[in-house]
């Protein structure tokens, strides 16, 4: 008879998100068991070697900004640094680092075994224990119970997960792990609807038999720190290159293309829109000869390098012609052959924008489960869930971040109101505010409510104080100077002027801080007429719909309005207004019932 154990939080899944939730339950005082089916698997990175990138750069920043842990594993495995978007504006401005992939899980599970209040346990959740409505455990296949008042599930794409490379099919979590399958049972017995997702990874290669000579160098640029709170150490840093699919891959593609687990017919879930296989691409986009072909290495001391760019399930002969017909890759030998993987998910509108589902209490859902795709927004979710277990238990009002606080606001927003039925990518162009919304000021927007929820320290808080102190007085300072300030509300000379505003800055003013005062005067306008919009949205986020609200009630309202409404049930009517299908007519008709409804009982009490 297997052992029982009781905690306040069971997290099951040790990926980004089982990761950050378990780290976040910890740090708010909470005893936290983390399930896995592998402790040397913890926070591994499956598919790409990088953290960070196009509005992902943002969510690890506000992860950090929260009291999360993925900026700082990042700053101490990162290997390779850019800043995309540098040609734009600083609100679409995003950091990304190649990461050490093997010393990166060994830092995050350092990290999480020294912290007493978490117990790492190798075992697979095999059932929810759920007892009038209301999480209350799991049982593993070990036999054990593991009994808590609250249990997060951060799955991955183990649920049900089914590997396909050309005809071949075998049930798997990811490459050499087992696929769950009791528990997406157990999910869908509970009365969650479950959909079925794709996503794939492109071949490992060995990177003694690339020719680098005949592909495009990519360096590294200065290193930069992802995490706000921790001193920033620099490692080393190595190159990656970039070469081009031939007329020869497309031949090869195309010619074979049934052969693929995707269009033999094999696969049946949606897979990632913004980020296709590679036969994906040439068949939608049948006109492009080439597509580029990014060279990552997975670490300073491993053999393999990533292939991005070109994911795909062909048969692994194939696989191979393919990957010699590119330039730089006509010698190269795989070591791991690509792989499409399906899984199970679980509809997010099924969800309260504090990840607790609808339909059994205490139980938070975060990651891929959710229909998400990337480790950035798993381990956002991973921390919001975690966060919202705790104040679940201790009986406190979840903590819900709106569009315009964050990305990460955002993300869960767009998931438990429109859901999604293909794999969910964040962008910079999802985020409405975005010129507020940046990924420099996270630290500015966010900290303070780490603070009040106890997540982030006295320490931290004041160090916080102090930069926001240095930026507005540095901003008034440069008031004072009509010409410099003519210079940076002008644009012109943006670097030229960071540099004379420094010479003329007292000596002891960090260079974030004069690059944050920068960006602030030379946008003030903008960022004014951003914030007036977000204030006018604000009084319908604070315009509350009772949870129990009856839409079937307001006779006024379309039938498709009162299915949408009464399936997402939305908290408030700024939620309402972003379901698809519910029109601004539909919302003012809800507003004037909620009137009539508060006035009558005001006049009632």
């Amino acid at each position: 008879m297997g052992k029982t154990l009781k905690y306040n939080v069971i997290v099951i899944g040790g990926g980004h998100a089982g990761c950050e939730a378990a780290n976040i339950v910890a740090q708010m005082g909470k005893t936290v068991a983390l399930l896995t089916m592998s402790l040397k698997n913890i926070a591994k990175m499956s598919c790409n070697p990088a953290i960070g990138g196009l509005a992902k750069g943002h969510l690890v920043r506000e992860i950090d900004s929260l009291g999360g842990v993925m900026g700082i594993v990042t700053d101490k495995s990162a290997i390779h640094y850019k800043m995309l978007n540098r040609k734009k504006g600083p609100s679409v401005w995003s950091p990304r680092a190649q990461i050490d992939k093997q010393k990166y899980s060994e830092i995050m599970e350092k990290m999480l075994s020294d912290n007493k209040r978490i117990t790492l346990t190798e075992d697979i959740a095999g059932e929810l224990i759920i007892k009038q409505g209301s999480a209350k455990g799991v049982k593993t296949l070990k036999g054990d119970t593991y009994l808590a008042d609250a249990v997060i599930v951060a799955t991955g794409t183990f649920l049900n997960g089914m590997i396909h490379i050309g005809y071949k099919s075998f049930p798997g979590g990811r490459a050499g792990e087992e696929a769950s399958t009791g528990l997406s049972l157990s999910l869908k017995s509970s009365g969650l609807e479950l959909g079925r997702l794709k996503t794939g990874t492109p071949p490992r290669v060995r990177k003694d038999t690339i020719d680098y000579s005949r592909c495009v160098i990519e360096p590294s640029e200065s290193p930069q720190s992802f995490s706000f709170r921790v001193p920033f150490v620099t490692y080393s840093t190595i190159d990656c290159y970039i070469t081009k699919t031939t007329a020869e891959t497309k031949k090869i593609l195309t010619e074979n293309v049934k052969k693929t687990a995707m269009y033999s017919g094999k696969i049946t879930g949606r897979g990632v829109r913004y980020c296709p296989s590679i036969e994906d691409k040439f068949i939608k986009f049948p006109d492009k000869e080439s597509h580029q072909v990014f060279i990552e290495p997975e670490g300073l001391n491993t053999d393999e390098v990533y292939l991005n760019g070109i994911s795909t399930s062909l048969p692994e002969n194939l696989q191979l012609d393919m990957v010699h017909s590119i330039p730089g890759l006509e010698k190269a030998v795989i070591i791991r052959p690509a792989y499409a993987i399906e899984y199970d998910f679980v509809y997010p509108t099924q969800l309260y924008a504090s990840l607790e589902t609808k339909k059994i209490r205490n139980l938070f859902l975060a990651g891929q489960i959710n229909g998400t795709s990337g480790y950035e927004e798993a381990a956002a979710q991973g921390l919001i869930a975690g966060v919202n277990a705790v104040l679940n238990i201790d009986n406190k009002a979840p903590f819900i971040l709106k569009r315009s606080d964050a990305y990460i606001g955002v993300l869960i927003d767009d998931l438990v109101t429109k859901g999604t039925a293909e794999p969910y990518r964040m962008f910079t162009s999802r985020a409405e505010y975005r010129l507020v919304l940046r990924q420099d000021n996270a630290d500015l927007r966010l900290m303070e409510y780490g603070y009040r929820i106890g997540t982030i320290t006295d320490e931290e808080i004041s160090l916080l104080r102090k930069k926001r102190e240095s930026i507005e007085k540095e901003k008034t300072r440069i008031k004072r100077n009509k010409k410099l300030l003519a210079d940076i509300k002008s644009g012109k000379g943006y670097f030229e002027t960071l540099q004379e505003a420094k010479q003329e800055a007292p000596h002891n003013i960090a260079e974030h801080v004069l690059s944050q005062v920068i960006i602030d005067l030379k946008y003030e306008g903008y960022i004014e007429k951003q914030l007036k919009q977000i204030e006018m949205m604000r009084r319908m986020e604070d315009f509350k719909i009772p949870a129990d609200f009856n839409y079937r009630k307001i006779t006024a309202l379309k039938k498709e309005s009162i299915e949408k409404l009464s399936a997402v049930m939305p908290m408030t009517l700024g939620q309402a207004s972003r379901i698809s299908g519910v029109s601004p007519a539909d919302i003012s008709i809800i507003m004037i019932h909620l009137r009539k409804e508060g006035a009558a009982e005001r006049q009632h009490g």
